[in-house]
């Protein structure tokens, strides 16, 4: 306990620092707009700001890239109730209940109860990393190569069960990324693989221009190709604080959002985007009477916003602790990690704690800073809103050029950042979800590396996976998961979910 509380005061001395105080409002005020302006979303926002963070120190940077991604999940429900269309994935569940209420003049109860959903969440999530933080890392240190091999495949297997469509897509997607991961030189031989004769691939794919490719460039051409028509609710937004039995009817969905959502957030696999469709899901279901959902619940606003906060919030346990990335967001941060010279994993928290420990401290604060931003400024994003994607995708398309320059001074990264832009347009029109492969390109590299030395400490016997006990039990799990996946009666109820 009293490690707990040094520990934490490490945090607030370091997050409290003029600069990374300034970085983490600069974090939270970038996600808010990006989860209000449909369309850009923080994986793409984050790939784009990548080049910004070198001039930062590793604490400040992350502290600022953790900013974006869960101000995204509070700026996305501002998008959900007014417009009706999701500003982050996480958001979707938001439009069934709180687009209604905004057309019933109850915009201001729903973005309320919303804000304050997710303020609690993402303080009692905030509290969960900080304590089984230290445990958990403690736990990690006692992995090898093969239990970190085992970890990752299962963390691969669960991104494929958990990603949108169908199971073979997905499967496809992850061998993709892994496969990317081995372009360049080998390490140990010094051979080049898979670079096709281009100089400029002899270091590998550049994890800048295949994010911000993918994930910035493509979702700029998908958005060019499905204009989106946002129609602002013209009801007055009226008063933002909930009344009492407002808060009396929400306060067990807010309860019950954040406990799912800290629990599944830590799942390899995006199981954070399923937390606010399982708090959803359980609502209606414990509700006496579950007509009144998709008609302006105000229960089916607070547990979904509760859920996708705490979930986006502990997804950050497992990529601190372990240093495994359990969704595609987390795969960007173990790139600016990587890019700082920081190695994800147990370490970071033995090695530089006042990075882990700045980083949990500033979430408590970026959650204060975010019910300042969203609330009182509601108007300012209302009129947002309205700005047309055609006034703002050249600005967006600009400053990715100028970002992915500015890392190398190489004019062929932004032309392989165009390549992979027009690669990811291509998948997604194919039904084909990038994630996946993000999440394998990442873990590719962590994979080859731990599967070598495996190999090296055993002397070439595969059947060190096996004999151990923790990488036999999460190699099993994964095969496991996988098998549940591709039977018939599950696949089809997992593809009802995803449809609903």
């Amino acid at each position: 306990m009293f490690d707990l509380i040094g520990n934490l005061g490490l945090g607030f001395a370091t997050a409290l620092s003029p600069m990374n105080l300034a970085l983490c409002f600069l974090g939270c005020l970038v996600g808010t707009l990006i989860g209000v302006l449909p369309g850009v979303g923080p994986i793409a926002t984050i790939a784009m700001l990548l080049p910004l963070t070198f001039k930062v120190d590793p604490t400040g940077a992350l502290i600022m890239l953790a900013g974006i991604y869960y101000g995204a999940q509070y700026g996305g429900s501002t998008t959900a109730i007014l417009v009706n269309i999701p500003g982050e994935a996480t958001s979707v569940v938001t439009t069934l209940d709180g687009h209604q209420m905004a057309r019933k003049g109850q915009a201001g109860i729903a973005l309320g109860i919303a804000a304050i959903g997710s303020f609690f969440a993402g303080t009692v999530a905030t509290l969960v990393i900080a304590a089984i933080g230290a445990p958990l890392t403690k736990l990690a240190l006692l992995f090898g190569p093969a239990e970190y091999f085992g970890l990752m495949v299962l963390g691969l297997g669960l991104a494929i069960v958990l990603a949108h469509g169908s199971v073979l897509k997905a499967v496809i997607m992850v061998v993709f990324g892994l496969l990317l991961a081995t372009v360049g030189t080998d390490l140990e031989t010094g051979e080049e693989r898979l670079t096709l004769g281009f100089s400029a691939l002899s270091d590998g794919i550049d994890f800048a221009v295949l994010a911000m490719g993918v994930f910035g460039i493509a979702e700029i051409l998908r958005n060019l190709d499905n204009p989106e028509a946002r129609s602002v609710v013209k009801a007055a937004i009226g008063r933002l604080l909930p009344s009492m039995a407002d808060l009396k009817r929400s306060f067990g969905p807010i309860l019950r959002g954040t406990g799912l959502g800290a629990v599944l957030g830590i799942l390899p696999g995006n199981g954070a985007v399923l937390a606010p469709f399982a708090s959803y899901t359980l609502e209606k279901k414990l509700a006496k009477d579950p007509s009144r959902f998709g008609k302006g619940a105000i229960e089916g606003v607070a547990g979904p916003e509760s859920a996708n906060n705490a979930g986006a919030q502990t997804a950050f346990i497992p990529l601190l602790t372990l240093g495994i990335p359990p969704n595609a967001v987390m795969a960007l941060m173990v790139g600016a990690m990587t890019i700082h010279g920081v190695i994800p994993g147990p370490q970071v928290m033995t090695k530089n704690p006042s990075l882990f420990w700045g980083m949990i401290a500033s979430m408590w604060i970026g959650n204060l800073m975010l019910l300042v931003i969203n609330l009182p400024l509601v108007g300012l994003w209302v009129r947002l809103l309205q700005v047309p994607y055609r006034m703002l995708f050249t600005i967006i398309l600009l400053f990715c050029a100028i970002g992915i320059y500015s890392i190398n001074n190489n004019p062929a990264d932004v032309f392989f950042t165009a390549f992979f832009g027009g690669v990811g347009f291509v998948l997604i029109k194919l039904g084909l979800e990038p994630a996946p492969m993000l999440l394998g390109f990442v873990l590719g590299r962590l994979m080859e590396e731990k599967l070598r030395q495996a190999l090296a400490l055993s002397d070439g016997s595969f059947m060190t996976f096996v004999e151990r006990p923790l990488s036999a039990v999460l190699l099993a799990l994964a095969l496991a998961v996988i098998v549940v996946a591709v039977l018939p009666s599950v696949r089809k109820s997992r593809d009802t979910v995803f449809t609903e």
